[in-house]
């Protein structure tokens, strides 16, 4: 609750049993205004001019993805699979449905995404969680999406993405992440995803790896989009849009050849983006 209201529980002051933060107390101090700082500088809890260091207070955000990752990057034996998409078709599909309408226009990444949620239905033992004594295989496909904020990263979820159309997909997505950066996310609405995509792509980091975020068993990370020579069947060599993606895997749950051929169905959306609207 405090994190979708965006309250800085240190200045909440709890009426609950022994001091603790009870429901009425959020609603009390999001009544009353109080607020995570907006910027780093007014995080500052020791910060005098000329000073050696600054230190600056962990916001619950923060504090949550650090318990997260910890959670993630240790106990979980993790292995990468990268590959190279063709984006041409995509690119081309992009153009002319953005010739019809501004009504029309999508993103990569919301091609992405939908791409994504429909390899996902097609191979359910990478839509899963590990749940110590059993594996939890989804019927339905609930999307995390990874979107920076001033206090962190958060993943807000599209649910039931593979049932969903690209252009409400694209929709949603951009309604999710100006809610994410605003802080009013609904705590139903960053929870319960079964896989994530995490796309730094327009940051211009062309290959990188992602940190699961348990108890899913995969999350996908997107590179940027680059002109990149590619020579044809008859030898000759042209410039075209490519696209690098990491998958990384729990191999507890997902072995190589699972993971490989979930990237091959992703690649046939992707390179053949037509199947995303049939």
């Amino acid at each position: 609750m405090a994190g979708a209201q965006g309250l800085d529980l240190s200045l909440v002051q709890g009426s609950g049993p022994g001091g603790r933060i009870i429901k009425r107390d959020i609603e009390a101090a999001a009544a009353s205004g109080v607020r995570h700082p907006s910027s780093v500088g007014r995080h500052l809890a020791v910060g005098v001019a000329g000073a050696d260091y600054t230190d600056v207070a962990l916001t619950q955000i923060r504090k949550t993805i650090a318990r997260r990752l910890a959670e993630s990057i240790g106990p979980i034996p993790t292995f990468y699979l990268t590959a190279e998409f063709d984006l041409e078709r995509a690119a081309e599909m992009r153009t002319a449905m953005a010739e019809l309408g501004p009504e029309y226009k999508v993103s990569f990444n919301d091609i992405i995404l939908k791409a994504t949620a429909t390899a996902l239905a097609v191979h359910p033992e990478v839509n899963a969680h590990w749940l110590g004594d059993h594996i939890r295989y989804w019927s339905r496909v609930h999307l995390g999406m990874a979107v920076a904020t001033d206090d962190g990263l958060i993943v807000p979820v599209i649910f039931d993405a593979d049932r969903k159309g690209l252009a409400e997909i694209s929709r949603e997505a951009k309604a999710l992440a100006t809610r994410a950066r605003e802080r009013k996310l609904k705590p139903e609405e960053f929870t319960g995803s079964t896989f994530s995509v995490s796309n730094l792509g327009m940051m211009q980091i062309e290959q990188f790896t992602a940190i699961i975020n348990p108890p899913e068993v995969g999350i996908l990370a997107i590179g940027a989009i680059a002109d990149n020579p590619v020579r044809g069947a008859d030898g000759a060599v042209t410039f075209r849009k490519t696209l690098r993606v990491t998958m990384s895997c729990d191999h507890r749950a997902v072995d190589g050849a699972v993971g490989a051929k979930f990237l091959q169905t992703l690649r046939r959306m992707i390179e053949n983006p037509l199947m995303l609207v049939y």
